[in-house]
């Protein structure tokens, strides 16, 4: 990205050419209107595009609810939902950010709040919020000015971090936040050992009753499938690999016992390269093993799926 140089009056500022990133700005604009102006030329100035709001002039306040040149005497609720319909013009790394100053959130951002959670929008805040219970995660609260900064550093947002306190509430966020299909991307993760032939990885997780898995996850909002794959990989393992043969796409396989009921999987497979055998568990597995594959298949309780997958690699390495 490279620097413009802008002047403002006697201010010079720094704007940084477009980048994909879009935003969607949030908060009591009765209140706050003047910090979410701010807010919305620091991520303009660092390339970002903010999709909401346009920055017209309030033109009336109506029962706590602020109206822009042009909405005067709209349904709320139509003018609501129109706003909320920009979440889904965020595209890949979109994020809302929430404008809430000493913590305060207020009625309508709250519902918007909802809605971007329930629909997987990230969501970062000016401050820890104070007057809802929603959970936020470690990497959720930035000043703008210092969001900014992170996505010039990176070309991206934060990702989000659990605080070892309270891992336990960040899964259930995320066991919320899925909808009930979601699209997996499992890994039968292979090392080549030359002359003492190839080996592949498995994990006993709990997801799965106890039984052994291939490593995977739900891609995520406008997440490549490729990039899903090794994001699981590294998360899971900290191994660092490289996407080889697709090897299957089916549906989970029904009663096969994942640990969340409700969810629904659409499994897609592939086989992923790695150069050494050196695992770094996180906590979703608790043990896990490099052996044959014909092995896997005959000594393993493998949960369905896994086996599904399994067989199919089987027949394409004989």
């Amino acid at each position: 990205m490279v620097p413009v140089l802008l002047w403002y009056g006697f201010v010079m500022e720094t704007v940084i050419k477009p980048t994909s990133l879009r935003c969607v700005l949030h908060g009591s604009f009765r209140k706050h209107f003047t910090l979410i102006r701010d807010a919305h030329r620091v991520f303009t100035n660092a390339g970002i595009t903010v999709l909401a709001p346009d920055l017209r002039e309030i033109s009336s306040i109506e029962n706590g609810f602020a109206f822009f040149a042009g909405e005067e005497g709209r349904d709320p609720r139509l003018v609501e939902l129109l706003y909320l319909r920009h979440l889904k013009r965020l595209g890949e790394g979109g994020f809302s950010y929430f404008v809430n100053p000493e913590g305060y959130i207020g009625k309508s951002a709250s519902y918007e709040l909802g809605i971007a959670q329930a629909t997987n929008v990230r969501c970062f805040f000016y401050a820890p919020p104070q007057d809802h219970p929603v959970y936020v995660h470690r990497n959720a609260v930035f000043k703008p000015e210092d969001l900014a900064a992170f996505v010039r550093k990176n070309g991206g947002i934060p990702e989000p971090k659990a605080r070892r306190d309270e891992r336990k509430i960040h899964r259930l966020w995320e066991d919320l936040m899925v909808p009930g299909s979601v699209v997996a991307a499992g890994a039968i993760i292979e090392y080549d050992g030359g002359r003492k032939g190839k080996e592949v990885l498995m994990v006993k997780t709990h997801k799965w009753g106890g039984r052994y898995s291939i490593v995977g996850g739900k891609v995520r909002r406008n997440e490549r499938l490729c990039d899903a794959l090794l994001r699981e990989v590294r998360e899971e393992t900290g191994l660092a690999g490289v996407v080889g043969r697709h090897l299957a796409t089916f549906d989970q396989i029904k009663n096969s016992g994942y640990y969340a009921s409700g969810v629904q999987h659409i499994f897609v497979d592939n086989i992923v390269h790695v150069s050494n055998r050196r695992v770094r568990l996180n906590d979703e597995a608790q043990e896990y093993i490099w052996l044959p594959a014909n092995i896997a298949l005959k000594e393993l309780g493998l949960e369905p799926n896994a086996r599904h997958t399994m067989e199919r690699y089987a027949e394409i390495a004989r």
